[in-house]
């Protein structure tokens, strides 16, 4: 397990986070907030899909007053993204959201900073401050030529110190940069000044190939320091492939064990029958199972038994039909119609 930096710990609408919390994996409406129907049914395929905690953008006072009854109806952690105007974040409060997203330095004079701070004592809410680099202070870029990463951790430790001299502590923290170098080095210098939660995520990442890439390195290496609590993998399009390449990356370095992880491997000239369909099948029909399974899907016998065996599961491509092991143990021979009834049964004995 990948020792993990030692950090105070928030309640999000009930989820831990920070401390010894698992890592939470969280994503962003991208509808029109006061299209309420559209951002529930967003709202509620982000949690089916693993979205722990979900993001809306509050950009006026309609979408505010919209977000009571998306609050209402739905049962996710929602977190109010606000800039600028305070009176949203207070309207935002009043809805009954479990976090807020600001920068105090912008919402403008202390007492509005004040007002807002008191409001989330009273209600219990946390505050992530979130700093990118498109948009850091100018007084920051002429002093150091630029948005570069020991800029944005001053930025980011100014905001906080705005609502530690209001003894206001329950805070989490975001450094995003487009690219990977300088929010890993952003997050690792902020990392080591303080013990506040971090949320990781590259801004602007891209499209689902691209962005899913640069979002993968930059994660995967500050994860792999033991730097993070929550992360978001930011995607141009339908948001929901964020939360599964988010589960990904923390399966991918046990650092959360959720659903079926499928290995598979990159066909050559070896393969024995196809197996790409038999992928597309396993993971149309069982993609969404919350069963922590680890199930290996391979094309012929030359590295198929070793991987099934280190799997829970294993199917192997042989040249009449399928084999199937079950505990790293030969299990049977069967057709290619009868796969996914052979896993159906695997995972109702897994589950009883």
């Amino acid at each position: 397990m990948i020792p993990r930096r030692k950090t105070r710990q928030l309640n999000v609408g009930g989820v831990p986070i920070g401390g010894d919390a698992p890592i939470i994996v969280q994503s962003m409406t991208n509808t029109d907030t006061r299209d309420v129907a559209a951002t529930i049914a967003q709202v509620n395929a982000l949690q089916g899909a693993g979205s722990e905690v979900v993001r809306l953008a509050v950009p006026d006072r309609d979408a505010a007053t919209a977000l009571g009854e998306i609050v209402a109806r739905t049962s996710v952690p929602l977190v109010a993204d606000i800039h600028f105007d305070y009176r949203l974040a207070l309207a935002s409060l009043d809805a009954g959201v479990a976090m807020l997203r600001i920068n105090p330095g912008n919402i403008g004079k202390r007492e509005r900073v004040e007002k807002v701070v008191e409001a989330c004592r009273a209600k219990g809410v946390p505050i992530r401050i979130g700093i990118n680099a498109g948009s850091l202070e100018k007084r920051l870029l002429e002093k150091y030529g630029g948005a570069t990463a020991v800029a944005m951790v001053e930025s980011a430790l100014d905001h906080v110190q705005i609502l530690a001299e209001m003894d206001f502590h329950d805070v989490k923290v975001s450094l995003k940069a487009s690219d990977v170098p300088r929010t890993i080095e952003a997050n690792r210098l902020f990392a080591e000044q303080t013990d506040i939660p971090l949320h990781l995520g590259i801004t602007e990442a891209g499209t689902l190939q691209s962005g899913s890439v640069r979002s993968a390195v930059g994660l995967g290496i500050m994860l792999f320091a033991g730097i993070g609590d929550t992360i978001r993998v930011s995607l141009t399009g339908d948001p929901l492939p964020e939360v599964r390449v988010g589960w990904d990356v923390l399966k991918s370095l046990g650092l959360r064990d959720k659903g079926i992880t499928i290995t598979s491997c990159p066909n050559c000239g070896r393969l024995e029958q196809n197996i790409e369909d038999v992928i597309e099948e396993i993971e149309a029909e069982f993609g969404q199972s919350d069963a922590t399974i680890h199930l290996a899907v391979m094309g012929c016998s030359v590295n198929g038994p070793g991987e099934a065996r280190e799997a829970d599961l294993g199917v192997i491509a042989a040249p009449n039909g399928f084999l199937l092991y079950k505990h790293g143990e030969f299990w049977k021979k069967v057709k290619r119609t009868e796969i996914l009834t052979s896993l159906r049964e695997a995972l109702a004995e897994t589950a009883g």
